[in-house]
């Protein structure tokens, strides 16, 4: 069985990323595209191009959707999906905040289709083994996450600087690092929030982010989210026994490219990997009722709901 594909939005991301994973992809096909440009959505090569996001939705060829919005659009969007009968990946974050990721959640069950999250991350081989080596104990006991993920970025006009479209350095880079955490520790069950800083724009979204936090009681979490700050990106998990480190290739866009993993004294290399498309194969696979590992709807709702105590936190300090 292939899986129909149907984008809603042909911006930069559906464009350079996604299209090519699912005209790569084992078990997907990119069906149908629907955007503000008829032009830039013919560019991704679909089957059809559909003159509204309502055509697309209402069309009965396409098994899955693929939601490529600004922020503020993800909730309304992916709802009337699913009720259309549509399985949805998102793009992160899943919703503004966690209210809007419960009602996304709520209007899956009752389609009774799938809703994923497109932290597209959480699928690369290197991310996978280090949550491997967390959950195996091959680093003791989880003392420490420590990450940051920055660039220096031009926001102005871009949904990025909209306070209102769900802008920001947290939202926007920091869903990656509270993800890991969420995927490290089994869900954050529990994460107090000990200190956050935020430096806030001339639009009033924050432009750099900088949390300490305590998950499940036990584990110090550090993370930096920056629009302004130079380019970096580091993913550290320090066990009673081993530290594990990102190595080569940035810790959370490695793309096409080899990457590493320092394990205490050795290293481990990965091959390069297009981990959109392992994302893809994964989706439709489970759309299809096959195994296959996807982000847990649990975890999106836990990730936005401490990015909401991180970012009230910053504002009240």
């Amino acid at each position: 069985m292939t899986i129909r594909w149907g984008f809603l939005g042909a911006g930069w991301i559906a464009t350079r990323a996604m299209a090519p994973a699912v005209h790569a992809a084992q078990g997907a096909r990119l069906h149908a595209v629907a955007s503000r440009s008829a032009e830039r959505s013919a560019g991704l090569e679909p089957g059809i191009v559909h003159p509204s996001y309502d055509r697309l939705i209402e069309d009965p060829s396409v098994d899955a959707v693929y939601i490529c919005l600004a922020n503020d659009q993800h909730l309304e969007w992916a709802i009337r999906a699913l009720a259309a009968g549509k399985h949805v990946l998102c793009e992160k974050p899943l919703g503004l905040d966690a209210g809007e990721a419960r009602r996304m959640a709520e209007a899956a069950v009752f389609a009774d289709r799938l809703l994923v999250e497109a932290v597209w991350t959480r699928w690369h081989p290197r991310f996978r083994r280090l949550a491997e080596l967390v959950g195996s104990g091959a680093l003791g006991e989880i003392t420490a996450i420590d990450s940051a993920f920055t660039f220096p970025g031009q926001i102005d006009g871009n949904y990025r600087a909209d306070p209102r479209k769900g802008g920001g350095a947290l939202l926007d880079t920091g869903g990656y690092q509270v993800h890991a955490w969420a995927d490290f520790t089994g869900g954050a069950q529990i994460v107090e929030v000990e200190r956050a800083n935020s430096s806030t724009g001339p639009s009033g979204v924050d432009l750099t982010t900088e949390v300490t936090a305590v998950v499940d009681g036990v584990i110090r979490a550090t993370a930096l989210s920056s629009f302004e700050q130079p380019e970096a990106q580091h993913l550290r998990v320090l066990g009673s026994d081993v530290l594990a480190a990102t190595g080569i290739g940035p810790a959370f866009t490695a793309w096409r490219e080899e990457t590493t993993l320092i394990i205490g004294d050795h290293e481990e290399s990965f091959a390069p990997v297009d981990a959109y498309q392992v994302m893809v194969e994964q989706v439709s696979a489970r759309i299809e009722g096959r195994e296959a590992w996807i982000v847990p709807m649990s975890d999106s709702i836990r990730v936005a709901e401490v990015l909401g105590a991180i970012r009230s936190a910053a504002h009240h300090p």
